[in-house]
């Protein structure tokens, strides 16, 4: 079971392609956002697990074997993970930054950073259990990252990036897939409906938080069909590892919650733009309709048998990895193919980008 522990869940999304120096999503009214900030777990994380001792890494092949110069960086994908699809697709630059990067550059702050670490949730005990950079360290780090934004650009120039910037908060996935279901440690303090009352909370302090902190505009994803992802199909899903429906409902349940606290906090604050983005649905789509998007595989991934490997059990030792990841949902038994963040991306950039007009 102590592996199992290891490994966990990461979850889903992706965007399409263009050159940085020219915005392909436009918003209404002439209204620009300068940078994108990211928050969250390996969905959208860049890096920032390469110097950690964790089994949450990915910094090695066949990692990244569809990026630049087919490069393991430490996404969690066979090339771009969506915080770097987003960026390129609002036009503010072709990678997004992780901020503990040794390449960080004081003109890389204004277009953003990102803080988000594979194997984090909003649950603290979720990143304790994967030794990764908690949410609350990931909000420290942000609040250092205002204040060399103020040493470098002044004050003005800061509280317009705050303002104006995109904020995506990526989280939950890891606390209901690995925290609750997989390990079960949650399960013996919580039943599902308890626990996702917790997380609604803690993601409702983090965003008050930011908030707090002067931004302004803040996406904040739902919980993808958990039950779904070949990990999960093998621990839960039976002999023929079917989808696992107690799992999908802990997701939707969630999702609910944390929309309706998303729309009283919208309310509270006219001034903000807070909207809750559905993955959930897009994905499940993708997953019961492959063939529709030009995809074949969906219950295991490209690497090794795609029934468990992820992290460090997806590594140069997996002779089994697919030779075509363009035919399959998911890379590993977390985490879609670059193929599959794309499809996504454009989906949920046409709905909901111009809810931050």
């Amino acid at each position: 079971m102590e592996l199992w522990n290891v490994v966990f869940v990461w979850c889903v999304l992706r965007l399409g392609f263009l050159h940085h120096t020219e915005a392909i999503v436009k918003l209404r009214g002439n209204e620009t956002i300068p940078a994108l900030i990211l928050f969250g777990d390996s969905i959208v994380d860049t890096g920032a697990n390469n110097n950690l001792i964790t089994a949450f890494k990915s910094n090695f092949p066949p990692y990244g074997r569809d990026f630049h110069a087919a490069q393991p960086t430490g996404r969690f994908s066979n090339g771009k993970v969506p915080s770097d699809f987003v960026a390129e697709e609002l036009g503010i630059n072709e990678y997004s930054v992780t901020y503990t990067s040794p390449n960080l550059q004081p003109d890389d702050l204004l277009k953003g950073i990102n803080f988000a670490s594979g194997g984090a949730g909003y649950d603290p005990f979720t990143a304790q259990l994967a030794s990764v950079v908690p949410l609350s360290e990931q909000l420290e780090q942000f609040k250092e990252y205002i204040g060399k934004l103020k040493a470098n650009f002044g004050e003005a120039k800061t509280n317009f990036i705050l303002s104006k910037s995109l904020v995506l908060v990526v989280s939950s996935s890891n606390d209901i897939a690995n925290t609750y279901f997989a390990s079960g440690i949650r399960k013996l303090d919580y039943d599902v409906p308890s626990y996702t009352d917790v997380l609604v909370q803690l993601a409702s302090s983090f965003v008050k938080e930011l908030y707090g902190l002067g931004v302004r505009r803040m996406g904040v994803f739902g919980a993808p069909p958990l039950g779904c992802l070949p990990f999960m199909r093998t621990m839960f899903g039976g002999l023929e590892r079917k989808c696992r429906e107690e799992i999908n409902m802990a997701s939707k349940l969630f999702n609910s919650k944390i929309s309706s606290e998303l729309h009283k906090l919208h309310q509270n604050w006219p001034q903000a733009k807070i909207v809750y983005i559905n993955i959930y649905d897009p994905l499940l789509n993708i997953i019961q309709n492959p063939m529709k998007y030009g995809l074949e595989v969906v219950d295991r991934g490209c690497c090794g048998t795609g029934s468990v490997e992820a992290g460090i059990l997806c590594n140069p030792l997996d002779l089994q990895t697919c030779t075509d990841d363009s035919k399959y949902v998911f890379w590993d038994s977390y985490h879609p193919t670059q193929r599959t963040y794309q499809i996504l991306v454009g989906e949920i950039l046409n709905k909901y980008v111009n809810n931050f007009s």
